[in-house]
């Protein structure tokens, strides 16, 4: 059987398609989707790139052939993510990655998350606290205090910090810094981060500020006796197998940045996306609150730990289906192969697009409405639910993000409701994560005291 063309769109001669994606690539991929079908080539200068935006397409590169899509991380000339995170479990292969999963992975085990449910609900009720001091009726955005609230569990959870009082430096730094990761990506041209430019300048400010953060919170934990209770004492005792080394610092850096920024980002999204559909959708609101309501507080921490909210994650669960945390997908394509019947070139980028195939008619009824009633569903939609990703690569934290989802939305909303500033469709931004472009604002309705 002879293999077919991938389809793409027109380019210029020398940007290819940087000019169609630039400077927000969320709409491109969308429309490229709907015009081209299920997998499209594209060009950003002569680096050659494929849309994948079918399940089974996902399925055939990323299960099947774990071995060909590989991750992009080179230490000589890093690029996206890696220019923030470095060489941490996100970014990271081969041999580091799997001895630094096999590390972390049982404080993610569902089975060791109900010791930190405790923390969670500290750091809700001070978002709580925070609020009720702000008065009935005060203006938020609810995209701010979703991050500001998950990044103190996070901290806490994880590497038994605060960072409370760094969050007005620290949110914004982590913002431009994510912006410059993605813009990296999408640039025809590389431009050295020596070259003085404005957005140079504006990253490496950022990242001094994440980096001293980061290096005080392992400074601050080094200095007392490890517990061993959360995964940054895992980490300043873990030893490399092979040698009997302990992490240098740059390493022990990059792993926390990245728990430190992928922990809290996921989550950050997802409440701040689910708040705004329930304020868009009063009925399942309503529904949501039945089950809620229907315990005590001490009933509900039990619930949340037993995993038997079943409404409550259906919720979040459309809730990730309409808006996927993270947007997109990036891996290698280390020699030809073929996904579909089509050719793909080495050393071609995939893209796979995680809210495509959220979106996708074929496996989907009425793909952009907001139904949670969907998940009781046992119809079969192998790899067109991935809002971890997929196969070996599948976020180490999914669990607990949404353990964390369960307890604060519930929290949130046994004690507020909100009212939309803007009644206009929020808008989708594309930064590593599908974000509501300017935050969701909000007026804070007090239930009960």
């Amino acid at each position: 059987m002879s293999q077919q063309t991938v389809p793409q769109p027109k380019g210029d001669f020398l940007l290819g398609n940087f000019r169609q994606l630039a400077p927000d690539p969320f709409p491109a991929l969308c429309r490229w989707h709907a015009d081209y079908g299920d997998l499209t080539g594209f060009k950003i200068g002569r680096q050659q790139f494929y849309l994948v935006s079918h399940p089974h397409l996902l399925e055939d590169a990323l299960i099947k052939q774990a071995d060909v899509f590989i991750k992009l991380y080179s230490s000589g000339k890093p690029k996206g993510l890696e220019l923030v995170l470095g060489q941490g479990l996100v970014t990271s292969k081969g041999e580091l990655w799997q001895n630094q999963r096999q590390l972390m992975q049982p404080v993610f085990q569902r089975k060791n998350l109900g010791a930190l449910l405790p923390q969670i609900v500290r750091s809700g009720e001070e978002l709580l606290e925070r609020w009720r001091l702000l008065g009935d009726g005060a203006e938020v955005n609810l995209a701010g205090e979703m991050m500001r609230v998950t990044l103190e569990v996070i901290t806490q959870t994880m590497f038994g910090a605060s960072v409370l009082d760094k969050v007005e430096r620290i949110a914004p730094a982590l913002n431009t810094a994510l912006r410059f990761a993605t813009r990296s990506l999408m640039s025809p041209v590389a431009i050295p981060l020596s070259w003085p430019t404005r957005s140079n300048r504006e990253f490496k400010r950022a990242m001094a500020i994440l980096d001293e953060t980061i290096y005080g919170i392992i400074g601050r934990r080094s200095e007392l006796t490890a517990d061993n209770q959360n995964l940054l004492d895992m980490l300043l005792q873990a030893h490399d197998p092979h040698t009997g080394k302990a992490m240098n610092a740059r390493q022990l850096r990059d792993e926390v940045i990245t728990i430190f920024s992928a922990g809290h980002e996921t989550t950050s999204n997802l409440l701040t996306w689910t708040l705004y559909l329930l304020a868009k959708h009063p009925a399942i609101l309503g529904k949501l609150r039945q089950e809620i309501d229907a315990f005590t507080d001490d009933g509900l921490l039990e619930a949340v730990a037993a995993n038997t909210l079943t409404y409550t994650k259906a919720v979040l669960n459309e809730s990730m289906r309409l808006r996927p945390p993270v947007g997109v997908m990036l891996r290698k394509i280390s020699r030809d192969t073929e996904i579909g019947g089509y050719a793909l070139k080495a050393n071609s980028l995939a893209v796979f697009s995680i809210y495509n195939i959220h979106h996708h008619q074929d496996f989907w009824s009425d793909p952009e409405q907001f139904i949670p009633e969907r998940f009781f569903s046992t119809d079969s939609r192998r790899y067109a639910f991935v809002p971890f990703g997929a196969g070996e690569r599948i976020c180490i934290g999914n669990n607990f993000a949404l353990l964390e989802s369960q307890l604060l939305l519930a929290m949130i909303l046994r004690h507020y409701d909100f009212e939309l500033l803007n009644p206009a469709e929020a808008q989708i931004e594309m930064i590593v994560s599908i974000r509501p472009k300017g935050g969701v604002p909000a007026r804070l309705r007090r239930l009960r005291w």
